[in-house]
C-alpha cells in the first residue's frame, strides 16, 4: 500500500468522525465505563500467578507461576465443582434458551391488544423480583410440611418430598425458577425483532392458504434467525458462568453435592478463607473456559450461518 493511499484513508477516517461527532460522544460514556472498570481492573489479575500478601501489594508479592491452577486441579473438589457448573449452565441453555423464543412467538401472535400487554406484564413482572424473594418463595411453596405443592402430592396419595435438601432437585429448581423469572425479560429482543418482519411476507403466505402455525414456521422464525444466533453464542460465552447468589441462597449442607458450583468455591475461598491469588486463579480459569467456548461458537455459527459477533 502506497503512503498516498494511507493519508488518503486516514483523512476519510478524520473526515467520518467529525461528520458523526455527536454519535462520537454518546458512545465516549460507555467506552470510559469498560476501560475504567473492565479493563484496568485486568492489572490485578497477575496475582492468580503469585503468592498474594496485602503488605507487599501486588508487585512486591512472589511469583509462583502456576502454582495455584495445579492445586486447583488436583483438589478433591475440581471434577464436582466443574461437573456441577457445566450441567446447570448446560442445563439452562438447553431449557431456558429456546423458551423465550417460543413465548415471544406465542405473544405475537396474539390479537388482543388489551390481553396481549396483560400477558407481557404478568411474564415481565417476575424479572424484577430479587433472588432472595425468588428463593424465599420456593421455599415456601416446596416446605415438606405446608407448602402447597406438597399438599397436593399428599392429597393424591404420594409423601411429602424435601424439594430444597435433595440433590436431585437442586438443578431442576434452579433452571426452572430462572426460566419462570427471566423468560418474559428475555424475550422482549425477540419481540422487537418479529415487529420488523415485513407484513407483506405474511399477506403473501395467507393468500397462498398457509396456517397461522405455517407462518410462524416459515415466516416468522426465518426472520429472527440472526437474532436468535447472536443470542445463543453469547448464552454460550457463559455457560460456566453460574451466578453466585441464588445458588448460594439455595445451597445448604444437604445438597452441596449438587449445588457447590465455581462461584460458590471461589466465594469460601477467597471471601472466607483469604486466598486470594487461589481464588483469582480459578476465577481466570472460568473466564478463559468461557472465551474458549464463545469463540467456538461463534466460528461454527460464522461457518455454519454466516451469522456471528465478528
Amino acid at each position: 500500500m502506497t503512503l498516498p493511499t494511507k493519508v488518503k484513508r486516514k483523512g476519510k477516517k478524520l473526515k467520518r468522525i467529525r461528520k458523526n461527532w455527536d454519535l462520537y460522544l454518546l458512545i465516549l460514556p460507555v467506552i470510559i465505563y469498560f476501560i475504567i472498570f473492565k479493563y484496568v481492573p485486568m492489572y490485578g489479575v497477575q496475582i492468580a500467578f503469585k503468592d498474594f500478601i496485602s503488605v507487599e501489594g501486588i508487585l512486591g508479592s512472589p511469583w509462583v507461576g502456576i502454582e495455584h491452577f495445579t492445586r486447583f486441579f488436583e483438589s478433591f473438589y475440581f471434577e464436582r465443582l466443574l461437573s456441577n457448573t457445566l450441567l446447570i449452565g448446560l442445563y439452562e441453555l438447553a431449557v431456558g434458551f429456546p423458551i423465550p423464543i417460543i413465548l415471544a412467538l406465542l405473544i405475537n401472535e396474539v390479537r388482543n391488544r388489551y390481553f396481549k400487554s396483560f400477558i407481557q406484564t404478568v411474564t415481565y413482572a417476575p424479572h424484577f423480583l430479587s433472588g432472595v424473594v425468588v428463593v424465599a418463595l420456593l421455599f415456601l411453596l416446596l416446605s415438606p410440611q405446608t407448602g402447597i405443592v406438597n399438599q397436593i402430592i399428599v392429597l393424591f396419595g404420594g409423601e411429602p418430598i424435601s424439594f430444597m435438601t435433595e440433590p436431585e432437585w437442586f438443578k431442576t429448581l434452579y433452571v426452572f425458577s430462572g426460566v419462570w423469572q427471566n423468560m418474559g425479560w428475555s424475550s422482549i429482543i425477540y419481540l422487537a425483532a418479529l415487529a420488523a418482519v415485513d407484513p407483506q411476507l405474511h399477506e403473501a403466505a395467507e393468500i397462498d392458504g398457509a396456517s397461522r402455525l405455517q407462518r410462524m414456521w416459515h415466516i416468522n422464525l426465518p426472520s429472527i434467525k440472526p437474532t436468535i444466533i447472536i443470542m445463543l453464542i453469547l448464552q454460550c460465552g457463559s455457560i460456566l458462568g453460574v451466578g453466585f447468589e441464588k445458588v448460594f441462597l439455595m445451597q445448604n449442607s444437604l445438597n452441596m453435592s449438587a449445588s457447590d458450583v465455581i462461584s460458590t468455591h471461589v466465594y469460601r475461598t477467597g471471601i472466607l478463607g483469604s486466598q486470594y491469588s487461589y481464588s483469582a486463579a480459578i476465577g481466570l480459569f472460568e473466564s478463559v473456559v468461557n472465551l474458549i467456548i464463545l469463540l467456538m461458537v461463534n466460528y461454527m455459527a460464522h461457518r455454519v450461518n454466516k451469522v456471528s459477533l465478528w
